[in-house]
């Protein structure tokens, strides 16, 4: 009697896919698979950008978008979802307890039901009519893709496990991330300030792992460039124009220098929802910023690296937003660092795991418009402090951030669970 081949994909399941500012889960898959694993995306939505890092094109993986709209999609949800059900209704009907148990914690309902019929989607067209060997799912952030993912695994009876992030941690109620860390096989997330918060607030004692989502460090480097700045200034923020990024304590501490009669000019790169992007532009013509400010909107990585090779100095003001929400560590700090920018940066959440005040960077309370001004100037005019914090800040992120190292501890965290690694 033969038996079944064995299961060898990685099931990765995303909120969307490729995103421009997920430049770490990209170059996670990249790496795993250069490790031997083989993956296959799950998109619970189309790209919203039209163009994407170069990075994307080195990876393998096949990916199945999921249908994202309940209206749109339920020819397909419905079609998919009831045959799966006529196939095999007692592991289907296990599944819709475990969603009516997670019924009261929902706060949009409608999207209750569409996460398990995406789950279905998945295992119905992908799984069965497709044939993907699927051995193992893991979701990307602890909020929607991960109940996709938990109910695709019940589906599919595989194990699951997830990466939780910043936003997906602490802007729900801690007892829709309790559930999944009790059926997960393990969780992973990227920073020792989200671990000691989930074993503290959600932990079972199944495994939780903090790893670190590092950069490419071949992309960076100081490429001889002093240590010495002169004014004009050249200051550069990379940022989603969210709330939690704090990006009027930046511009309100920058027209404070400029008051004081420091000379600079100022790039601010990304974008938002229109709603903020105009409430930002309109604080810096407020403030007499508009002469000595660039808003580039949102651009690749590559020109990102480029601005990073001409600035002196880059800044962040990082806050807990009103619905909890907080940064990690972003990596575009450790960026500046490694290529030899100074950071100066408020000390929320996992920041200072990597910027040591005085030492590897600036850092300063949230929302404190003097505090920010203070260490801005500091690490501009200062040059003796920034022979010091330059080098060192270098060395912190070769030493903590190296992302082929951090992703091949990964690899071997998933492999000690069970993870298939190849065929």
């Amino acid at each position: 009697m033969s038996t079944a081949p064995k299961k060898t994909t990685l099931g990765m399941v995303l909120k969307g896919y490729p995103r421009i500012s997920e430049t770490f889960i990209s170059n996670e898959i990249r790496l795993l698979e250069e490790m031997g694993f083989i993956i296959h995306i799950y998109s619970m939505r189309a790209p919203r950008e039209n163009f994407s890092h170069d990075s994307i094109k080195q990876i393998k993986a096949k990916v199945t978008y999921l249908p994202s709209s309940m209206f749109f999609g339920l020819p397909a949800f419905l079609w998919h979802n009831i045959r799966l059900f006529l196939r095999m209704p007692a592991r289907y009907r296990e599944c819709l307890k475990l969603m009516k148990k997670r019924y009261a914690l929902a706060p949009k309902k409608y999207t209750w039901i569409k996460h398990m019929l995406q789950a279905g989607y998945i295992m119905q067209k992908s799984v069965i009519d497709d044939g993907v060997d699927l051995g193992h799912l893991h979701g990307h952030f602890a909020h929607t893709p991960t109940t996709v993912t938990m109910y695709a695994a019940k589906l599919a009876d595989v194990p699951f496990s997830f990466t939780a992030h910043a936003k997906d941690i602490y802007t729900q109620d801690p007892r829709r991330i309790e559930d999944k860390v009790d059926l997960a096989k393990f969780v992973v997330t990227c920073t020792k300030y989200n671990e000691q918060y989930l074993k503290k607030t959600v932990a079972n004692g199944n495994p939780i792992h903090c790893v670190y989502h590092g950069i490419n460090l071949d992309l960076f480097s100081p490429n001889g460039r002093t240590t010495t700045a002169k004014p004009p200034y050249k200051i550069l923020t990379v940022a989603r124009f969210v709330e939690k990024k704090g990006l009027d304590t930046v511009l309100r501490a920058l027209a404070k220098l400029r008051a004081e009669g420091l000379e600079f000019h100022y790039t601010l790169v990304g974008e938002g929802k229109a709603k903020f992007n105009r409430k930002i532009e309109n604080l810096i013509k407020e403030l007499c910023l508009d002469d000595v400010t660039t808003l580039t909107g949102t651009i690749t990585h590559d020109e990102v690296i480029d601005l990073l090779g001409s600035a002196d100095c880059f800044t962040l003001g990082c806050r807990e937003a009103q619905d909890g929400d907080r940064d990690g560590i972003p990596n575009v700090v450790a960026e500046s660092m490694a290529t030899g920018v100074p950071v100066a940066a408020t000390d929320v959440s996992g920041v200072p795991e990597l910027v040591t005040h005085e030492e590897t960077g600036m850092l300063c309370p949230s929302n404190d418009v003097n505090a920010l001004a203070d260490i801005l100037r500091r690490i501009l005019t200062d040059n003796e402090l920034r022979a010091k914090i330059i080098p060192a800040a270098r060395e912190q992120v070769l030493k903590l951030f190296d992302n082929k190292k951090l992703i091949h501890d990964l690899g071997e965290i998933y492999k000690s669970h069970g993870v298939p690694c190849g065929k």
